[in-house]
């Protein structure tokens, strides 16, 4: 479990046909010296298990789940850094929200606009992948609800079916890699948990009626 608040950068390199390396270097040497073997680590919001450790990054292995839901096999080629998150300690501080690091797909940044105090970024969905993005991010999408884009916890400012807006502060921009994002850029996506629960709970049977909203008003629920 995460909170998706970023604790350092990293660099991704192909260690093998199923590993990855992360090298996070020695001026964020304080992250690795907590890290421990079988350590949970979110790289760009996905839950990767340190297997191996060097003086300035480690080994894990990636499912082919993994590589065909996020874009860590791109991150690898194009040597844009990685945001990094150990997972979260128990009495641990709560910033953000509860991050799984179960990426649910990919979307794509749409454009950024500067204002005075915040970077407004829109995604959506990479065109490829409609299906993906109305499957599995669109259903939890909600007006200033929570969202995790590369592992970032997010506050959802704006957003319809096809795509969703968030403003981001400044210490947010300049200390993840959303400032290393383009127009065209994928990201890794991963809805709220919650919102995931209550969907699961509103469609399941009670007794012979499913819990909707007409059957709350029905009996009484306004």
């Amino acid at each position: 479990m995460f909170t998706g608040l970023v604790q350092a950068l990293g660099q991704v390199e192909t260690a093998g046909p199923t590993q990855l390396k992360i090298d996070v270097g020695e001026p964020k040497a304080g992250l690795l010296q907590d890290l421990a073997l079988g350590d949970s680590v979110a790289v760009d919001g996905v839950c990767l298990t340190v297997e191996s450790q060097g003086t300035q990054g480690f080994i894990a292995t990636v499912s082919p789940e993994t590589v065909d839901r996020t874009c860590l096999g791109q991150r690898s080629k194009t040597k844009m850094p990685v945001n990094l998150e150990p997972s979260l300690r128990v009495g641990g501080k709560m910033g953000g929200h509860f991050v799984t690091g179960h990426v649910d797909g990919v979307g794509m940044l749409q454009g950024v606009v500067s204002r005075a105090t915040a970077w407004e970024m829109t995604f959506g969905p990479v065109p490829d992948l409609w299906g993906l993005w109305e499957e599995a991010i669109a259903p939890y999408l909600v007006n200033k609800g929570s969202i995790a884009v590369n592992g970032i916890s997010l506050t959802i400012a704006r957003c319809d079916r096809h795509s969703f807006t968030v403003a981001v502060i400044p210490h947010t921009y300049t200390q993840t890699n959303l400032a290393h994002l383009t127009p065209g850029s994928w990201v890794n996506l991963e809805g709220d948990i919650l919102g995931k629960y209550v969907e699961k709970f509103l469609s399941s049977g009670r007794g012979e009626a499913p819990l909707s909203l007409d059957f709350l008003t029905e009996h009484g629920y306004r």
